[in-house]
């Protein structure tokens, strides 16, 4: 019961303003933050496919070549307490200023505490790179588009 399956067939306008709507349950600097770490990202990606979940824990943009899920390369985690992005083979990754957070057996992690300006330093940038370079599958060609995969009814509070 709880998640909702979205279509990829909903606009890109009604995409929009469903993600909006998810940013908003943030306080305002927070969502501030989301809006610009996703820009910063889409600039990163520009022909990826941003996969949205707004789930019980996070709200959740996945950077990926298809819509599998299982092919994202990285992502971007909000809750109420700051902004992650979490690269899904960021064990594989060349790391050597040891930015990288987390020691699971694959999935890695750098907070995004000064938000955009993070995904813009030059050792954030060369783990992004990588990650795209290290990808099984190659982002595609043509301009990227957005799917809300779902969204869970029950949720934490976002402020």
């Amino acid at each position: 019961m709880g998640a909702k399956k979205k279509s990829a067939t909903a606009s890109p306008e009604t995409v929009e303003i469903q993600i909006d709507g998810f940013i908003d349950k943030f306080d305002a600097p927070m969502a501030k933050r989301i809006r610009e770490v996703r820009a910063a990202l889409r600039k990163c990606f520009p022909t990826a496919i941003e996969i949205v979940y707004d789930n019980y824990n996070f709200f959740v943009i996945g950077y990926c070549p298809t819509e599998r899920t299982s092919d994202v390369i990285l992502s971007m985690a909000a809750d109420k307490n700051g902004v992650g992005m979490h690269f899904y083979h960021g064990a594989e990754l060349p790391d050597p200023k040891g930015i990288l957070e987390g020691n699971g057996v694959q999935n890695r992690f750098v907070r995004l505490v000064d938000g955009a300006k993070t995904v813009k330093d030059p050792q954030v940038e060369a783990l992004i790179k990588a990650a795209i370079a290290n990808a099984e599958t190659s982002l595609p060609m043509k301009k990227g588009y957005t799917v809300v995969r779902s969204v869970s009814a029950k949720q934490r509070p976002r402020r």
